[in-house]
């Protein structure tokens, strides 16, 4: 999939290193985009900083700190000089726990992951874009911010505030040039999920048949779905929560 209006546009990735947010990464490097991205892990950042050395940056460090996200995003500015386009996609699972299994510690790891981190990356990206008038802002939500079982009770109720924030966020800020929405995946093949393959791999058979269209996706199905949710093509998509489930929540 081909965006010509990337070029020399700049992307901010969270998650980058790996998984969907690695997909995202390539998908706008492949299609003329400066890219930066945060993760807590390098993994395959610096590959791509040799395959795309004038495109291409990155900083160490977790969305759950503030210190660090403020680090980061000011790297970006230094390095590439705007902030076009924000994708919050970097989140972390809670192995499916029910609450009473979910001590307080795994319930503010997945917290301040997956909603404080999108709360932290977006409230300092955002005042650069609002000062242009002009932002996207693509949030990672899932199918647990949609229906129940996607997830532990921890991770269920991250996705959901995620697609309450994203409503809110759009609203608030689309008459200041920002568009901001979220795409809510459903099975997909990423290093998040290995467990489900793992051993005899029945959970990965089992997660497939259960999807209408019987198979996992992989990560740049969701980063062609991302280039288009950000594309000015997607304009007057505002505020919404885009599914790509294999049919899991029409079931």
């Amino acid at each position: 999939m081909k965006f010509a209006e990337y070029e020399k546009k700049t992307v901010v990735v969270t998650g980058g290193a790996s998984g969907i947010g690695y997909a995202q990464a390539v998908a706008f490097l492949e299609n003329g985009a400066n890219v930066f991205a945060l993760d807590i892990n390098e993994g395959n950042l610096r590959k791509l900083q040799q395959e795309y050395p004038s495109q291409f940056a990155y900083a160490i460090g977790s969305v759950s700190a503030k210190d660090e996200v403020a680090h980061a995003v000011k790297e970006a500015c230094n390095v590439f000089g705007t902030i076009d386009i924000l994708l919050n996609t970097a989140g972390v699972l809670d192995g499916f726990a029910k609450t009473l299994d979910t001590d307080e510690a795994l319930w503010d790891t997945i917290m301040d992951t997956n909603v404080k981190g999108t709360y932290f990356m977006t409230n300092e990206v955002l005042p650069h874009m609002i000062a242009r008038k002009s932002g996207v802002i693509v949030n990672m939500a899932s199918i647990a911010g949609l229906v129940a079982g996607g997830g532990g009770a921890a991770y269920t109720a991250s996705k959901h505030a995620i697609v309450g924030y994203t409503k809110q966020l759009d609203m608030d800020y689309c008459r200041e040039g920002i568009r901001a929405n979220a795409i809510a995946p459903g099975a997909i093949q990423t290093p998040m999920n290995k467990a489900d393959f793992e051993g005899d791999g029945e959970m990965a058979k089992w997660v497939a048949e259960e999807t209408p269209a019987g198979r996992w996706a992989q990560p740049s199905e969701v980063a062609s779905l991302t280039l288009y949710v950000a594309s000015s093509a997607a304009d007057y998509i505002h505020g919404a929560v885009i599914p790509i489930d294999g049919g899991w929540i029409a079931k």
